[in-house]
């Protein structure tokens, strides 16, 4: 009992430590995304940072990071109020640590566009969004939120039928429209809903990582000799499943069976041979879990 309750307690210790490091890599690099691509150029990719660009931009003695922190501490507090404790420590450290790293890397970097991109805004665009969509996907493997437009989206759908995504668009396009009305000029929000698409991108691929899984759902008469080349040419596995033929109402031996993009050429050409009136269904998958792929004990981690 000793020794299970060492190793949970050094698992969580070394958990609570890689979180950390997220956090404060994320930070790091979200705050690297808006100091060298964003804030320079005044676009204004939503969330409690577009807002602070707007406000620099009419106030420079305002500094970008320490608005969106202002912002951000009494938004914190009333989603503490309203949707309970599930922000906790991480997301606050997750945000001062942005602030502190985006004002100090303004103060020794400069804002006078630092990478020359000033007559290529959509280079700047799209390696802004890259590097915040990273520096976010990194803080939220750590269990913590950017906080901001996040927050006022969760509130919102908890009093409405609005999903959490829908409303975090909403969100981020009203203050991208502010951005408008602000710079007047009509590039800005064109320019600001491209950063968000790649942030939104990239932040997904940061979660749950490039995936080259396909899943195969196989229906033929043939099943016995496609399942042989599953199991012994590809060396994979798979499930039979019991169905019935709608039209027919014969019984079917459907296989469901999960192989890499490559593989799904070679499995194709294979049955070609075998039943060329086979039907299969390719669908891309999000995340495979189990045996030969990634473990339930990698994901949990």
């Amino acid at each position: 009992m000793i020794k299970i309750a060492s190793q949970l307690y050094g698992e969580s210790t070394r958990r609570t430590i890689l979180d950390y490091a997220l956090i404060i890599t994320g930070a790091f690099i979200l705050a690297a995304g808006f100091v060298f691509f964003i804030n320079p150029y005044n676009i204004v990719p939503g969330g409690v940072y577009g807002i602070g660009i707007v406000v620099h931009h009419l106030v420079p003695a305002i500094p970008v990071g320490t608005f969106g922190l202002v912002l951000n501490v009494p938004l914190t507090l009333l989603g503490i109020k309203i949707l309970g404790a599930r922000f906790g420590l991480k997301t606050v450290i997750g945000m001062v640590l942005t602030t502190v790293f985006m004002d100090g890397l303004t103060y020794f970097i400069g804002e006078n566009d630092p990478l020359g991109l000033a007559n290529d805004l959509l280079l700047s665009c799209v390696f802004g969004g890259i590097v915040i969509g990273f520096g976010l996907g990194l803080i939220f493997r750590a269990k913590a939120t950017s906080g901001g437009s996040d927050i006022v989206a969760m509130i919102f759908a908890k009093f409405t039928k609005i999903s959490v995504g829908q409303l975090l668009i909403i969100v981020d396009s009203i203050i991208v429209l502010i951005g408008l009305l602000v710079f007047k000029d009509w590039k800005i929000p064109l320019y600001s809903w491209i950063v968000i698409f790649i942030t939104g991108k990239v932040i997904d691929i940061t979660i749950d990582g490039l995936n080259y899984e396909r899943a195969l759902v196989i229906v033929s008469d043939k099943h016995a000799l496609i399942k042989d080349k599953i199991l012994n040419t590809l060396e994979r596995g798979g499930t039979y499943l019991n169905g019935e033929g709608m039209y027919s109402g014969n019984e079917k031996r459907v296989i469901f069976t999960v192989v890499t993009r490559r593989e799904v050429s070679a499995l194709q050409a294979m049955i070609k041979n075998i039943d060329p009136t086979a039907f299969m269904a390719v669908m891309e998958t999000s995340e495979i879990i189990g045996e030969g792929f990634k473990s339930i004990e990698e994901k949990s981690a």
